[in-house]
């Protein structure tokens, strides 16, 4: 009878699923953490270390709806590669479990300085997850979450970032190309992050999604890039809390940082429901009651052409919001107390900037603002582009997130020539780099009243690598050599971002530089300098926002030097740092950021005299063996 009944239960929880969601609740083995969240949503928590240098305990080893395994069963999800493997010298992590109210499972995973949380809410197939930490994890130097789901079951992904057909390597370990020259990366996957609530990928009436939160603790503000996802074998679908690349302002610690795994049939996720987090004692949370918020009654001198955005940052935390686009009148979201620098952008260039004050339980009211500066605003004698802080109304700047700037699809950097009058700015390149499209031209002429007065040219770029920036040649005058920018030294024009740090570069060009006819052609040159090596796409370059030459009479001009002086060589903050590009495409954040392809790859690169392989042998033979064996990606036992 009692067989009966087993068999009786197993066809009735295949052929009626519905009743296979009733039984939400925890479960404690040796090994596991088991959760069921009522809604056919299961996981498995492991418990302890198995010896295995890509299963870490507090890794997600299985992850069920409908009775279906989804997650790949020879590696976790986790952060980065592993709860063991976050700090140096720290591989101890405990996982803990508890039920609150009969309505919450919590999991807790601590590692150093870490704590991770895995929660489940009665009848909701969902995980939601929150990450706190009080220092930055040193290994790999970031905090992101990778869920590593079955590709087979959910197909259909980013296909910028989807490297399963891919037949050749393109740039470092990261970016690859198919038979027809297209690229894909996991870069690609990328948005800005004020515009993506949710990312995922979905199969046969299934949907696996990761909602994010309001990324307090992110860095880099509302317009920070950075991958979301990788296709191949698995679905590697990642919420990044921060990340080395491209980054332009410290990380922030001691925040709680929320995100939710959500299952759907498919379709796109709602809001989610994070409230009840307060009944749960998680460090680092804050309730909404215990935050305030900033309002501002309307802001004057907007381009109605554009879109604003106002962020809000301080060491501690970083929000933003979109302010009404007949007024400009805004307020904010929750907000923790504290001193803040109020920015508004136009579209991603700051033009205007404030000191406001959030106080506990209250909405800090500020009266109406005008933009300080707009340089659209400046009279000019031509101007390409729009200042805006982005590339993208230029030549291939509607491409550059999403592929490489070498790929099939992109139309040719080669150098070449602009005229204004003639030219459109979509004909004018978005980047420029050293070794591509160096020494182009513009040409234009100038009226007599014109040619009689010193000028001012604005270069503004949004980003440059490798210290890249313009010198530039009017006819047969030569402006100085410019200080470089102050940029991340990380990859970013190759990897889909071009956000960086806003820098304008100006040159008093004197009346002498101008054609004495008014007939003849005023070519200006821009030639891309810097005090770095690397090669081809990867050498110094810089990405444009917008060149203008302005109206008004510049009162000193630029004195070149008198001869062609050698530049001088840029030496990095941290010498220890230098390692952003070895001319190979390697950079700083590649090895840290692919693991799971840095267990097994081999890099030929050699240490003075003596092969590497030999110094990474004796290194392996110093190190502790748990270290070791992450290194070499083999059983630790």
């Amino acid at each position: 009878m009692k067989s009966f009944k087993t068999l009786l239960g197993s066809i009735m929880a295949a052929f009626f699923p519905l009743l296979a969601m009733a039984d939400f609740g925890l479960t404690t083995t040796q090994q596991y953490f088991d959760v069921d969240t009522g809604a056919g949503l299961t996981f498995k928590i492991r418990r302890l270390d198995n010896g295995v240098s890509v299963q870490s305990a507090g890794d997600i080893a299985s992850l069920k709806f409908n009775g279906v395994e989804y997650q790949n069963q020879s590696r976790g999800s986790q952060v980065n590669s592993g709860f063991d493997w976050l700090y140096s010298g720290v591989s101890a992590v405990t996982v803990d479990a508890r039920v609150v109210e009969n309505q919450f499972v919590v999991v807790t995973v601590k590692a150093g300085d870490l704590t991770h949380y895995y929660m489940a809410r009665n009848g909701y197939p969902h995980i939601y997850m929150a990450t706190y930490f009080t220092t930055e994890p040193n290994i790999h130097g970031h905090v992101r979450y990778i869920l590593r789901l079955n590709a087979n079951l959910l197909p259909n992904g980013p296909e910028p970032s989807n490297i399963s057909r891919t037949v050749s390597t393109v740039e470092a370990s990261d970016i690859f190309a198919l038979p027809n020259g297209e690229t894909r990366s996991k870069h690609y996957s990328n948005m800005r992050l004020k515009d993506w609530q949710f990312i995922g990928a979905t199969g046969s009436n299934v949907g696996m999604w990761v909602v994010r939160g309001n990324q307090e603790g992110g860095s880099g503000g509302p317009f920070y890039r950075s991958l979301l996802n990788q296709g191949g074998g698995d679905q590697e679908i990642t919420y990044i809390v921060n990340y080395g690349q491209t980054q332009t302002e410290a990380f922030r610690t001691h925040i709680l940082n929320d995100y939710t795994f959500v299952v759907t049939d498919g379709s796109e996720p709602g809001a989610v429901d994070t409230s009840w987090f307060s009944k749960l004692d998680l460090l680092g949370y804050m309730a909404p009651s215990e935050r305030g918020k900033v309002a501002m009654v309307a802001i004057h001198g907007r381009d109605s052409a554009s879109e604003y955005t106002v962020g809000f940052a301080n060491e501690t935390a970083q929000y933003w919001t979109t302010p009404d686009s007949a007024t400009g009148y805004f307020k904010s979201p929750d907000m923790r107390p504290g001193e803040y620098t109020m920015t508004l952008y136009k579209n991603e260039l700051s033009v205007l900037a404030r000191q406001v004050t959030v106080v506990a339980g209250e909405t800090t009211i500020l009266n109406s603002h005008t933009i300080e500066h707009d340089p659209d605003t400046d009279a000019a004698v031509w101007r390409i582009g729009t200042w805006d802080g982005s590339p993208t109304e230029f030549l291939n700047g509607d491409k550059l997130t999403i592929m490489h700037p070498s790929d099939s699809r992109i139309e040719s950097w080669g150098s070449g020539l602009f005229t204004i009058g003639e030219n459109v700015d979509a004909d004018f390149p978005a980047y420029f780099w050293k070794d591509i499209n160096n020494q182009y031209r513009i040409q234009f002429k100038l009226t007599e009243a014109e040619r009689q007065q010193n000028r001012i040219l604005r270069i503004g770029i949004t980003c440059a690598f490798s210290g890249g920036r313009a010198r530039i040649k009017v006819n047969g005058w030569q402006s100085d050599i410019k200080a470089a920018s102050v940029q991340p030294k990380t990859r970013s024009l190759t990897t889909g971002s071009y956000r960086c740090n806003n820098t304008t570069f100006t040159y008093a060009i004197p009346a002498s530089a101008w054609q004495a006819d008014a007939e003849a052609w005023n070519v200006l040159t821009l030639e891309v300098i810097s005090g770095s090596g690397g090669q081809q796409f990867l050498s110094p370059a810089f990405s444009v926002d917008a060149i203008d030459l302005l109206a008004t009479e510049a009162d000193e001009v630029d004195e070149p030097p008198v001869t062609d002086e050698p530049e001088v060589p840029e030496v990095p903050d941290d010498p220890e740092d230098d390692s952003s590009n070895d001319g190979n495409g390697n950079d700083s954040d590649s090895a840290a950021d692919d693991e799971q392809k840095d267990e097994t790859e081999v890099i030929n690169v050699s240490i003075g005299a003596v092969p590497f392989p030999l110094v990474f042998l004796l290194t392996m033979l110093l190190l502790p063996g748990r270290v070791a064996a992450r290194f070499m990606g083999v059983n630790r036992r």
